[in-house]
């Protein structure tokens, strides 16, 4: 079967980093890049407790993007084992299961939940965080059954949705009901990070809420505020048009597009009720500010903003892939006493009384018509087309792309 793979070397790593930036297509070059499209066994059953699953749709995350470009940080690559094939928004049919699997039979309409934690890798004993049900903080995710891997598209013994066919732990494997379509099922992944991320940091009904970003994940904080029926007032601070049309039709109450003179400065403090005060040098001051800011870019300038568009004693998520960078001023953090706070993936939370996993709330809220995410898949190509996949969804202005999609 064809899949998409990271497969590391020195020598291509090395060139892609140093020549890509002048050629970005050098990031994807079949043989001069670490990606690689190439004829690969499928996965098989680690043991009796897992499931195959054929692939319906696989989603292009920015955490790929962020792969490909190699702007990862090192201290991720002990969580990952190579060759992988990449991907893991996943939404499919089960094909096979093991002979411990009894909840679900071949033609099931699935999504997965890619997270390696210790069910998965065999352990019998839970760590810490798994035991409190927060597997994305599991401490055995380079040991037990598999090969080392945070999740499903970082693992070489899964594969990824970038192929055709994975294989999950059944713990790890959730039923679509029938009225979730499968443009929802792949999408539940990403709005599961923004869905965990708001049910850690949820805001209150007089809250004013500033969401930097409006890719998937910030159109995703949004759309899962609103789900949540909490009627807390929110303004979007986009880049580019279609993305603030979707903001409004999520739910936000205020649009503010991002400007090279600065003039979104002053209109966003005007928004949320705060001044803007002038330094002896250097970038506008902002007193008063959001009770919650939701950062979901990852670069410098989104992330001096979040923490100075933070009120005192105001919160500030982290969901953006930020890696190593200068530049960021962390004066606010301690003069405004803020609460910086990281989000990554899902775990579980509460949910009409229940614990439930992120991803399972997710389905609930779509099947309860709370949600409707398939408005944000704008393109679709065949895995073959990767190149064009890839391309696109790193040029987001040329054709009002959202997420890319890869169908098999």
């Amino acid at each position: 079967m064809k899949s998409i793979q990271f497969d590391y070397s020195i020598p291509r790593y090395v060139f892609s980093k140093v020549v890509g930036r002048w050629k970005p297509s050098l990031y994807w070059h079949p043989r001069l890049s670490c990606l690689r499209l190439r004829e690969v066994e499928e996965p098989t059953l680690p043991n009796s407790d897992w499931v195959k699953v054929n692939v319906t749709y696989g989603g292009i995350c920015g955490s790929d993007l962020n792969l490909i470009f190699l702007n990862d940080s090192p201290a991720t690559s002990p969580y990952a084992s190579f060759p992988f094939t990449i991907g893991h928004e996943i939404v499919g049919k089960v094909s096979e299961t093991g002979s411990q699997v009894t909840h679900l039979k071949k033609g099931d309409r699935v999504v997965i939940d890619p997270i390696l934690s210790c069910m998965s890798r065999g352990f019998s004993t839970p760590c810490k965080a798994c035991e409190r049900g927060e597997y994305s903080l599991c401490s055995h995710m380079t040991e037990g059954d598999i090969s080392p891997g945070l999740l499903i598209g970082a693992c070489k013994d899964t594969g990824g949705s970038w192929g055709p066919v994975i294989v999950a732990h059944k713990t790890q494997i959730l039923p679509l009901p029938d009225e979730v379509d499968d443009l929802n099922g792949v999408l539940i992944e990403p709005f599961s990070c923004a869905l965990h991320a708001v049910l850690k940091n949820r805001p209150k009904p007089q809250d004013k809420i500033l969401v930097i970003g409006a890719g998937v994940i910030g159109i995703s904080v949004i759309a899962a505020i609103r789900a949540l029926d909490i009627s807390c007032h929110i303004t979007a601070l986009v880049k580019h048009p279609f993305q603030g049309d979707l903001a409004h039709t999520f739910g936000a109450d205020e649009v503010i597009y991002l400007t090279r003179n600065g003039a979104y400065i002053d209109k966003t403090a005007n928004v949320l009720n705060a001044k803007v005060l002038k330094p002896i040098y250097g970038p506008p001051v902002i007193e008063g500010g959001a009770d919650i800011v939701y950062e979901c870019v990852g670069k410098k300038q989104s992330i001096n903003d979040a923490l100075r568009f933070a009120q005192s004693g105001g919160k500030v998520v982290l969901l953006g892939l930020a890696s190593i960078m200068d530049g960021i001023d962390w004066t606010t953090v301690w003069l405004n006493e803020l609460e910086v706070k990281g989000s990554f993936a899902y775990s579980t939370g509460e949910f009409e009384g229940k614990k439930m996993r992120t991803l399972e709330i997710a389905i609930e809220l779509i099947r309860q018509k709370k949600v409707d995410l398939s408005p944000m898949i704008s393109h679709r190509f065949p895995i073959e087309n990767y190149k064009e996949a890839i391309y696109t969804a790193t040029n987001k202005s040329t054709d009002s792309v959202m997420k890319v999609v890869f169908e098999h």
